[in-house]
């Protein structure tokens, strides 16, 4: 009887200390448990036979077409996933696909409100175009004035070398200035084998892309331009009483095509970007130096006939669906339900299986608010990762009393 006071007189501090302790919010790990993986796409594995693939050919499925293009690549515009390519990473002369970047800049620039459609941009001597035969022109007359959204168009449908050199002008002083722009924006886009010394492609060795490089900047023009991503579909466009057709003939020939930019010089050989939207499913691909126009287009009507083929569209978990209980400390209550949040897609080999593993945070603390990512959900097909999407809190968890946070504590502490 004599030693219970004493007990609870040096339990009471303990309980004191620790429950300060609790006030301060100690840093949560993202190392996490696997959750036993799940099959959420059902169909029979259907294995294509492999064809003899190409140096520096790669392929998610089997059977992949070997092209006689220097370089190319199919991507997944969903996810930026490489389908299929080779030689993805050299890098090569670009040609007019340079002018992607070119526009980009512009579209953003129009974006952000630092150009106006109708801001009017000054042709200097620099910029003119005298017409030869071996130069794409919109033909701006000399010290004449065009719009920018004129310009526009006339950079990516007319493949203008003096719309890009004056947009580029107006934009950054000197032709020079706006290639470190261009630069600069490789560089953020994640364009690591990509080297741009002017606005239009016209050969300089210094002057190089990669195929990687053209898809990942195509889809950024498709994500993030999406008010001007039409003009890449336009078929003509007439400027100075002079009409011209868009170089990209499947835009007359496939009505899933709408995009995005041609190119051609004698180092480059003849080379195409595009991507294509059938059910649903958006892909991009890359041809550069192939023999002919006719060569690029063949080539991609290929690449775009197989990948519609052999992948599909898989939804491994349906929005709203819960599909874990993560631990949280210190709240009103000690677990938040995990889901998605929003829709998840992936493009897989077609009739593949894809699996999911739930991976969720270990150390969450309160208070936790509604949409607050907890953790990710991992999708692999065939034991390769396809994709990831992260895991919200599908309601708040206020932080609990200092009472009841000093229980929790202590109960933690004991293993209870």
């Amino acid at each position: 009887m004599n030693a219970m006071p004493t007990k609870s007189f040096f339990l009471a501090p303990l309980v004191v200390a620790i429950a300060a302790g609790t006030l301060l919010p100690s840093a949560a790990s993202f190392a996490a448990p696997h959750h036993p993986a799940k099959a959420a796409h059902k169909k029979a594995a259907a294995e294509a036979p492999a064809a003899p693939s190409a140096p520096g050919q790669t392929a998610v499925a089997g059977g992949a077409p070997s092209l006689p293009a220097k370089a190319w690549l199919l991507m997944d515009f969903d996810s930026g996933q490489v389908l299929a390519s080779a030689n993805a990473d050299e890098p090569l002369p670009p040609a007019s696909l340079t002018k992607m970047m070119t526009s980009f800049l512009v579209e953003q620039a129009l974006r952000s409100g630092k150009l106006k459609k109708d801001d009017l941009v000054t042709v200097s001597q620099n910029a003119w175009c005298r017409g030869s035969s071996t130069e794409s022109c919109m033909y701006l007359p000399l010290n004449g004035q065009a719009t920018v959204i004129d310009l526009l168009r006339g950079i990516i449908i007319q493949s203008g070398n003096d719309a890009s050199k004056a947009i580029a002008e107006h934009m950054a002083g000197s032709e020079e200035g706006f290639a470190k722009l261009m630069n600069a924006e490789a560089q953020r886009l994640g364009m690591t084998h990509t080297h741009f010394v002017n606005a239009t492609g016209l050969p300089d060795p210094e002057h190089k892309s990669s195929a990687r490089d053209l898809a990942i900047l195509a889809r950024a023009i498709i994500k993030d331009s999406a008010d001007y991503y039409p003009i890449y579909a336009e078929r003509e466009f007439k400027y100075n009483g002079i009409k011209q057709g868009n170089r990209n003939a499947l835009l007359y020939t496939d009505p899933t095509v709408d995009g995005l930019k041609t190119g051609h010089t004698e180092a480059a050989g003849y080379c195409l970007v595009t991507s294509s939207k059938r059910n649903g499913m958006r892909l991009i691909t890359v041809i550069l130096n192939t023999n002919s126009a006719q060569a690029r287009a063949d080539e991609t009507r290929t690449l775009l006939g197989w990948g519609y083929s052999n992948f599909e569209k898989a939804t491994p978990i349906q929005p709203n669906t819960v599909v874990g209980t993560a631990k949280v400390s210190f709240g009103k209550a000690d677990t938040v339900a995990a889901g998605l949040g929003s829709p998840w897609s992936l493009t897989v080999p077609r009739g593949q299986q894809v699996q999911t593993a739930v991976q969720l945070n270990p150390a969450l603390e309160a208070p936790v608010a509604k949409g607050a990512v907890v953790g990710k959900v991992v999708a692999t097909s065939n034991g390769k990762p396809v994709g990831e999407a992260p895991l919200v809190a599908q309601a708040d968890v206020e932080r609990a009393g200092f009472m009841l946070r000093a229980w929790q504590h202590v109960a933690k502490l004991f293993g209870k």
